[in-house]
């Protein structure tokens, strides 16, 4: 396994960084060009649009998906009735492809086949739900989707933070009187602080690679007001024949992880080390 990740990550990770300084088109050359590979991307309309997307897309699914997920996970954690079926029901869509998600809501969403449609049949005429159809919405659109996916496993790994929690703390801010908000507030959670930057990592790292969703739902369009890096990745490296390009994108990309998960990793194994 150690030689399988060293090869297959490490190695395709240095690859992917030499080669972003070449000019390779339809096939990998040894031909450095230095930096002008990142002058193209950092001078692309396309890329500055896809990294927009990016940041608007991540910043609203962390904070809706952390904040939904637990405020669910605090109501699951009520010992209500029927749990496990509720707990099945939240996490469902978390089973699902993004292919699939992005199908399903590509049909909600279609003006003439969806949701708009159904309500206007039963005689809402003026009804209008057209986010997919406009650059200015269709970002929503991708949220939604997102969003619908992602927050029941957020809500999973809140939930089993919560359960974590100790019995006696609930009784004893019961007993001081402390109101429940306020125990959440300013006790749990500052309490499941290795919960929430594990969550934070997790689907901050799958924000970044956002893919299949896009592709799946909106292809990037209309035009490219849906873009994201990696479909911009993906679209130079198999479409346009210019592995060079994609591979300077991708390495945007290496780097914007790396910034999440170093971090994380200093605060979870440095300090641990350091006491």
């Amino acid at each position: 396994m150690i030689v399988t990740a060293l090869v297959v990550f490490v190695g395709c990770s240095v690859w992917t960084v030499v080669y972003s300084f070449t000019a390779s088109r339809a096939l990998p050359v040894s031909k450095f060009v230095g930096l002008d590979q990142y002058e193209r991307l950092f001078s692309n309309a396309r890329w500055e649009q896809s990294v927009t997307n990016l940041l608007f897309y991540g910043v609203f699914a962390l904070v809706f998906s952390f904040v939904i997920g637990f405020v669910l996970a605090a109501l699951m954690d009520q010992k209500i009735r029927f749990e496990d079926t509720f707990r099945t029901i939240y996490l469902y869509p978390f089973a699902l492809s993004f292919i699939v998600t992005g199908v399903v809501w590509q049909w909600i969403l279609d003006p003439g086949l969806g949701l708009q449609a159904t309500l206007r049949g039963l005689g809402w005429e003026t009804f209008s739900l057209n986010l997919i159809g406009s650059k200015d919405t269709v970002i929503y659109a991708l949220l939604i989707a997102g969003l619908w996916q992602g927050t029941g496993f957020v809500m999973v790994l809140m939930l089993a933070g919560l359960r974590g929690i100790d019995e006696d703390i609930w009784k004893a801010a019961r007993v001081d009187g402390i109101p429940k908000w306020k125990t959440y507030v300013f006790i749990v959670i500052p309490m499941m602080r290795g919960v929430m930057i594990t969550s934070l990592v997790i689907v901050a790292s799958g924000i970044v690679r956002l893919y299949d969703l896009v592709v799946a739902l909106t292809d990037g369009g209309p035009g490219f007001a849906s873009e994201v890096p990696a479909k911009y990745v993906f679209d130079h490296m198999f479409a346009r024949a210019n592995i060079g390009q994609g591979l300077a994108a991708s390495t945007m990309m290496l780097l914007s992880v790396l910034i999440i998960v170093i971090p994380w990793a200093y605060l979870e194994f440095g300090r641990k080390k350091g006491r």
